[in-house]
C-alpha cells in the first residue's frame, strides 16, 4: 500500500520499493504453505518475538498504546526481514532513524495517536517546496502586499498577518509570492530558512467522526510547528472556518487551540478571509483578533 506508514518511511529513504517487494515475494514463496484459512494461522516464533519487541519499544517510548511505527520497527529487526531489507539496499539503522524522525517527540496516548505522525505533511502543503519545484505561477504586481506581510512576520510579537479581501483578488497569490521570495533568499535573515505550509482545514475535519479526533489532529500539527522553532509559517486560507471547526460536546474548536500558541508567540501564521466573514466571526473574538 503506497499510503501505508511502511511505504512512507521506505520511500523517504529513497530505496527501490519494487525491488523490495520482489525480494519479499521471493522469500514468501520459499516458505511452507499453510492449510488453515489465513485468519486462523497462529503467529509463529518470529511474529511472537516481533510483538514482544514492539511492546518493549512502546514502554521505552512512554506510549500508552502499541503503535504502528513500533510494530513496523520490531518486524524490521527480525533476522529474516533484515536480510530482505539488506538485499534491497535498506539498512536497519536508516529505517530506525527515519521512524524516529517521523515520530518526533510525540507520544501515542490514544488508539489512533500514531495516525498523526508527520501531520504537517498529511494535512498541509509546503508552498516553499512547490516554489522550488517550479509548481507555482509567478506573482505579478503584489510587491507592496508581500513586503508588508514580510514586515509583520519579522516582528518579535504580533507577527501574524491576516489578508482580507473578496474571493479571487489574490490573497493566496501573496502567500505564494512570499514562498517564492524565501526560495531566492529575498527575505530577512529570520525568514530565510522558513517553510510556508498551507493548512487544509477540510482534510483536518474530513473523516474525524469520533469525539476529539479533529482536536487530536490539529494538536499534532501545532506540536510539529512548535518543534520547528519558528521555521514553519502556517497559512490558513478561509481562516473564519476555524471558528467552531471540529467542535463537539466536550471538545474545543480550532480557534481555541490556536489562541494560546498565538499569545505566547509560539506560532507564526498567515490568515486569509473575506471582509464579511472577518466581521462576522473573527472581529467578534477579541483574543483571536489580537
Amino acid at each position: 500500500d503506497k499510503d501505508s506508514f511502511a511505504s512512507h518511511v521506505l520511500s523517504k529513504l529513497g530505496g527501490d520499493l519494487k525491488e523490495l517487494k520482489n525480494a519479499t515475494w521471493k522469500h514468501l514463496v520459499g516458505l511452507s504453505s499453510q492449510k488453515p484459512a489465513p485468519e486462523s494461522v497462529p503467529p509463529n516464533n518470529s511474529m511472537r518475538a516481533a510483538l514482544k519487541d514492539a511492546e518493549a519499544l512502546q514502554k521505552a517510548n512512554g506510549d500508552s498504546h502499541l503503535s504502528l511505527p513500533d510494530l513496523f520497527l520490531a518486524i524490521c529487526r527480525q533476522k529474516s526481514v533484515r536480510s530482505i531489507l539488506s538485499d534491497s539496499s535498506f539498512s536497519l539503522s536508516q529505517i530506525e532513524q527515519a521512524v524516529k524522525e517521523c515520530r518526533g517527540s510525540k507520544k501515542v496516548d490514544s488508539p489512533t495517536g500514531d495516525a498523526n505522525f508527520e501531520a504537517l505533511a498529511k494535512y498541509g502543503r509546503d508552498l516553499v517546496a512547490d516554489a522550488e519545484a517550479g509548481k507555482l505561477d509567478p506573482v505579478i504586481g503584489r510587491d507592496d502586499e508581500i513586503r508588508r506581510v514580510i514586515q509583520v512576520l519579522a516582528r518579535r510579537t504580533k507577527n501574524n498577518p491576516i489578508l482580507i479581501g473578496e474571493p479571487g483578488v489574490g490573497k493566496t497569490a501573496i502567500v505564494e509570492g512570499l514562498a517564492q521570495r524565501i526560495v531566492v533568499g529575498d527575505v530577512p535573515e529570520a525568514l530565510k530558512s522558513s517553510r510556508v505550509v498551507a493548512l487544509d482545514i477540510g482534510a483536518l475535519i474530513s473523516g474525524a467522526k469520533y469525539r476529539g479526533e479533529f482536536e487530536e489532529r490539529l494538536k499534532s500539527v501545532l506540536q510539529e510547528v512548535k518543534e520547528a522553532d519558528g521555521r514553519v509559517i502556517l497559512f490558513i486560507d478561509e481562516a473564519h472556518l476555524l471558528i467552531g471547526a471540529g467542535k463537539t460536546d466536550g471538545a474545543m474548536d480550532a480557534a481555541n487551540l490556536l489562541k494560546p500558541m498565538l499569545a505566547r508567540g509560539e506560532l507564526r501564521c498567515i490568515g486569509a478571509t473575506t471582509l464579511d466573514e472577518y466581521r462576522k466571526y473573527i472581529e467578534k473574538d477579541a483574543a483571536l483578533e489580537r
